[in-house]
């Protein structure tokens, strides 16, 4: 299975990708395992806010490429409406 996901990082910025397992992820993303996540480097901690599973990556690619072109209003608003 594939997930997008979202984050919140310390700066109050939304990062979104895509991933096999989101926990490994989201400790990449805080550094906890080492890792290059160049964005959330210095906007550490981060916290997850968001996840939907897929079957296939191309799904969640073309999911995650869809967030991404939402403004920060309506990334919100689909993360309140989707939780």
């Amino acid at each position: 299975m594939w997930f997008v996901y979202i984050l919140i990082c310390s700066d109050d910025t939304f990062y979104t990708g895509v991933t096999t397992d989101v926990d490994r992820r989201l400790r990449q993303h805080n550094w906890e395992i080492v890792w290059w996540a160049k964005y959330t480097r210095i906007r550490k901690p981060v916290q997850l806010i968001y996840k939907l599973e897929f079957k296939s990556r191309s799904e969640a690619c073309i999911e995650e490429s869809r967030i991404k072109k939402l403004t920060r209003q309506q990334k919100e608003e689909f993360i309140k409406k989707d939780s």
